[in-house]
């Protein structure tokens, strides 16, 4: 829902978080406990035990690469920013791949935060749909993502890389989480996917390796900032050693053009 200050509208693309939200396929559960309650004590106060890396984050650096900075120490300049969201309809498994990018509009320009809507976040639930079957970035789109020198990057998707290309296919920490999906893949397309994905998290490694934010599970409102150019604000907190942290991500559209950075 958008809101006006001083002609200014906001625009949440965060998915709601708390008990029951969905999850990457080997996370907990969300736990929320009340620790004091109203006729208890006369105050509310929750516990909670969770992931960081749960309905709409950003990843830090160390969280893919050894040796690079943690959530406090990510400059904050690159959560806020002039941005561009932009259509790229993708259907099951589909790459996003850079001629895609090329004809985005608005237009990507450097030191844009670019906010990629596939159309994926209407199926975001506890659900295989949404985790294992979703189109994604790969090393081609994280490349010229590079190359073009963007400020961060955000999908409306499971995770910076293709489902196939993390932990669900054959990479990573107990890969393949899934491998029924693994065998799906190869009898519709007839390829296994260590060949159609050979690497693990390529474009994690690229964006985080290259100063470049990310963002998955970007939803909300996203559908009403589509094809427009904002701003963009979505600060995780001052976690010392952190490897990710949730956000609020915010659209700022300002219908005057008065507003400036």
């Amino acid at each position: 829902m958008a809101s006006s200050t001083r002609n200014l509208e906001f625009y949440d693309l965060s998915h709601p978080w708390g008990q029951g939200a969905p999850l990457w396929p080997y996370f907990p559960d969300i736990k929320i406990e009340r620790f004091h309650y109203h006729a208890k004590s006369g105050v509310l106060s929750q516990q909670i035990t969770t992931f960081m890396h749960s309905t709409t984050h950003t990843d830090a650096p160390a969280h893919v690469i050894e040796g690079t900075e943690f959530m406090d120490e990510v400059p904050l300049e690159r959560f806020f920013g002039t941005a561009v969201v932009v259509s790229i309809p993708k259907g099951k498994w589909e790459k996003i791949m850079p001629e895609d990018l090329e004809k985005a509009e608005p237009k990507i320009e450097r030191g844009d935060i670019v906010i990629i809507n596939s159309g994926w976040h209407r199926y975001y639930g506890d659900n295989r749909q949404y985790f294992a079957y979703s189109p994604g970035l790969y090393r081609e789109a994280g490349e010229w993502l590079v190359e073009r020198g963007v400020k961060a990057v955000g999908v409306d998707q499971q995770a910076l890389d293709h489902p196939l290309g993390t932990a669900i296919g054959p990479h990573g920490p107990g890969g393949p989480l899934m491998p029924d999906v693994c065998k799906e893949f190869e009898r519709e397309t007839g390829k296994p996917v260590a060949e159609a994905f050979p690497e693990w998290e390529p474009c994690h490694r690229l964006l985080l390796g290259n100063g470049i934010a990310g963002f998955e599970n970007v939803g909300g409102d996203i559908d009403k900032v589509t094809g427009k150019r904002v701003t963009i604000a979505a600060f995780p907190w001052r976690w010392v050693k952190g490897d990710g942290c949730i956000v609020r991500m915010v659209a700022i559209v300002d219908p005057d053009g008065s507003f400036r950075l």
